[in-house]
């Protein structure tokens, strides 16, 4: 099964104070460019395309305009243009906001997601903290078609119009970091684990 990555970036920021997809990265780079340096980590092969803005460190992926209302429109509207050719059988679509994924938790992921779904034919999100996530769950392309034809002005209505799993979930990479006060921590929290991996 190919995989490829459609990657959120048109939120404007506006709790942090600039754009999330921009956004230093404690391990380099952007908050965009992390979630696309752990997707090809896990999928080298993968293809990538961003819904919105373009990344400061990976400026010629292929970007679609995001209509700016909302991530259930900006969806739809992936949903209605062309797709990248060959198109993936399957999309990790997440937003820059979800910075806290990894290789190994996004393996993990891709490995349950395919294991519950082996035909792929369903949207496959997450239920975090009694939450449901639409966003960082694995969508088949067969349902492109459905999903450009749907109108819905929220995330979990696309999903209530869809076919989907939902899988309970319980790690960190669920939490995203809206905020100043997050981001401190998110950012603290990273150090750390590079202070203890080279006290190793």
């Amino acid at each position: 099964m190919t995989q490829g990555l459609l990657l959120l970036s048109g939120g404007q920021g506006t709790r942090m104070g600039s754009p999330k997809h921009a956004l230093e990265h404690p391990a380099g780079g952007t908050w965009g460019g992390h979630l696309v340096g752990a997707f090809r980590a896990v999928f080298p092969q993968g293809g990538v395309q961003v819904l919105g803005e373009a990344l400061p460190d990976e400026p010629s992926l292929p970007r679609l305009d995001d209509p700016r209302l909302g991530p259930a429109k900006a969806l739809q509207a992936w949903a209605q243009a062309e797709a990248l050719e060959p198109p993936p059988e399957r999309w990790w679509i997440v937003a820059c906001d979800q910075v806290r994924w990894t290789p190994v938790s996004l393996r993990s992921w891709a490995v349950l997601c395919q294991q519950a779904d082996p035909a792929n034919e369903r949207w496959v999100i997450a239920e975090h903290d009694g939450h449901l996530q639409p966003l960082g769950g694995w969508f088949p392309n067969l349902l492109r078609p459905q999903l450009a034809a749907v109108d819905a002005k929220s995330l979990l209505g696309l999903v209530a119009a869809l076919p989907h799993l939902v899988l309970p979930q319980l790690g960190e990479e669920w939490c995203d970091v809206d905020t100043p006060e997050e981001a401190r921590r998110f950012r603290a929290s990273i150090r750390l684990r590079s202070a203890r991996r080279s006290a190793r």
